[in-house]
């Protein structure tokens, strides 16, 4: 039986059959010993064909579809035109052999050829790895080393490279930073106290919170110098006028020791740090809640950015978060509690990380790990849609919210809550919309621009319309005012003569005399006449005027 080998290199697919395989007897061994001796080597292995890539896009498809398992339409045509073909109801005399074992399950799958993959085809691939370079003629040195370099970046930046506003790693990163940041302050706010206490030990009664202590440890500097010229300063720091008053006072009577200039310099610089490091804990949490809702939206609006970035940072990644049933998601970050319980057989906890939502603290004792479980179940839905969702939406996080609240109301008061489905299809529903209405405005979009740019081409025709007629009027001649004033009379003669038409209908249609219709109609031929005397007159006065020009012109 035929075996043929399929190679995939950084530069193309390669096929080669291997010879004597009778005479080895299919024994790894002999081949491992063979494989570095390339003239024994390329007696048994010969290469049949070669099917280089077309560009360094078309390798990283291939590469990606080989990891994955799939055989592309490229790798199809090759191996059909090169391997002899498989006849219905007849077992084949040949089988490929390949490194992947799901590659060639799939090639087995859409084109029967048989595949086989086992440590005697993988040492000739060894092999073959080794020495492939020999085999193609056309390669130069170094470029297969080049090619397989560049494949291998682009491979792996295609792996690492995903959506950039939902990396997950980023709220990792700032959750953990996050909670240093919370015991940094707390000790170096702490150090300040202590620090500052030694002058004026009266102020850690009055100022209870760490960075408000700070800000007025930099404000008031020596205790000496306070006045009540620092009561609107230490007003707007505390927000309350009579501490301010009262810090003012137990300035005046400290029983606090005296500190030199260099020391209250140092005092008032790490105080600043302080006030620093508070103030971009607070931007940070900012960015927090922002990469939240870009990354899981319905877990952040159900139990919260913290502890759904908490949630996060301990699976490892939404996915693997996503992947948790709710009895793990219940009890993430109490693994030490549930081993020893299971050691020394105890009680499991049955809260961990999701302890610090308010939802627990809000249920009684006796009900907390029943909100617990719950509350889990809940969660471990909303990562799963924001995993898995294509778009990100806060409805499912909020419906999710709604029951958990009904159930604590379930619990307190014994009101039936709503029923999971029709929760649900509730939600399925206003997403619709949602959808609807952004397809609709993107339709929308399109026409109001187009409505806008003929709007402006109307304006701008105006305006050259506008432009024009004064220039016409100054370069205007004489001739050109006397074809202007002949329209005029012209269009007044129509007015006239469609106004008498609209006069004798009415009249016909209302039922008047004969008489009085004859005199009227006489009386309107005269008025006629007379307009056409009138215009009769005009156009000789006209050409008089004409004529005593020219005769000027002459002269």
């Amino acid at each position: 039986m035929a075996l043929y080998l399929l190679y995939e290199s950084a530069s193309g697919y390669a096929l080669f059959l291997a010879h004597g395989l009778d005479e080895i007897g299919q024994n790894t061994e002999a081949v491992r010993n063979s494989v570095s001796d390339l003239n024994r080597f390329g007696k048994v292995v010969q290469l049949t064909a070669f099917h280089p890539f077309e560009s360094a896009l078309d390798a990283l498809n291939q590469c990606n579809s080989v990891s994955e398992g799939l055989m592309t339409d490229e790798l199809r045509s090759f191996l059909e035109l090169n391997l002899p073909k498989v006849k219905e109801g007849k077992k084949p005399k040949f089988s490929v052999g390949v490194a992947e074992p799901k590659l060639g399950s799939h090639i087995f799958e859409a084109t029967k050829i048989p595949c086989q993959s086992n440590d005697f085809v993988l040492e000739l691939l060894r092999g073959v790895r080794l020495h492939f370079d020999r085999y193609i003629k056309d390669l130069k040195p170094g470029d297969l080393e080049k090619a397989q370099l560049g494949l291998g970046h682009s491979y792996s930046r295609a792996k690492v490279k995903f959506n950039v506003n939902r990396v997950d790693n980023m709220v990792i990163q700032a959750i953990f930073l996050l909670d240093t940041l919370d015991k940094d302050i707390n000790s170096f706010s702490m150090r300040v106290r202590e620090w500052y206490s030694w002058h004026f030990p009266e102020l850690v009664k009055i100022v209870n919170d760490n960075y408000l202590y700070a800000r007025v440890a930099k404000l008031i500097e020596d205790k000496s110098k306070l006045s009540e010229e620092h009561i609107p300063a230490l007003t707007d720091i505390l927000g309350d006028e009579d501490k301010a008053k009262e810090v003012v006072e137990a300035g005046k009577a400290s029983m606090g020791q005296d500190l030199s200039p260099v020391d209250l310099i140092n005092v008032q610089q790490f105080a600043q740090r302080v006030m620093d490091l508070s103030e971009y804990r607070k931007k940070l949490y900012d960015y927090l809640v922002t990469k939240m809702n870009d990354i899981a939206p319905n877990l952040a609006s159900l139990i919260g950015e913290v502890v759904g970035a908490r949630l996060i940072s301990h699976a490892g990644s939404l996915t693997n978060l996503a992947k948790c049933p709710s009895s793990t998601l219940q009890i993430l970050g109490a693994e030490k509690a549930l081993f020893r319980a299971l050691k020394t057989r105890g009680n499991t906890p049955k809260y961990g990380l999701i302890f610090h939502s308010s939802f627990i603290g809000r249920a009684s004792t006796r009900n907390k790990g029943r909100m617990a479980r719950y509350l889990a179940n809940k969660c471990s839905i909303a990562s799963r849609i924001d995993c898995f969702a294509e778009r990100g939406t806060t409805v499912f996080g909020e419906k999710l919210r709604e029951q958990v609240e009904e159930r604590l109301d379930f619990y307190d008061k014994g009101v039936a809550p709503r029923k999971n489905i029709d929760v649900m299809k509730s939600a399925i529903e206003t997403t619709q919309g949602k959808d609807t209405e952004m397809e609709e405005a993107q339709l929308i979009e399109p026409s109001v621009k187009k409505s806008k740019k003929k709007k402006s081409k109307a304006t701008e025709d105006d305006d050259a319309m506008a432009e024009d007629k004064p220039a016409a009027a100054t370069n205007g001649d004489a001739s050109e005012d006397a074809k202007s004033e002949k329209k005029k009379k012209k269009k007044e003669k129509r007015k006239l003569e469609n106004e008498l038409d609209q006069a004798k209908a009415d009249e016909k249609s209302n039922g008047v005399n004969g008489v009085d219709a004859d005199q009227d109609d006489a009386a309107k031929n005269k008025k006629k006449k007379k307009s056409k005397d009138e215009v009769a007159e005009d156009a000789g006065e006209t050409k008089k005027k004409k004529k005593k020009s020219k005769s000027k012109d002459d002269e």
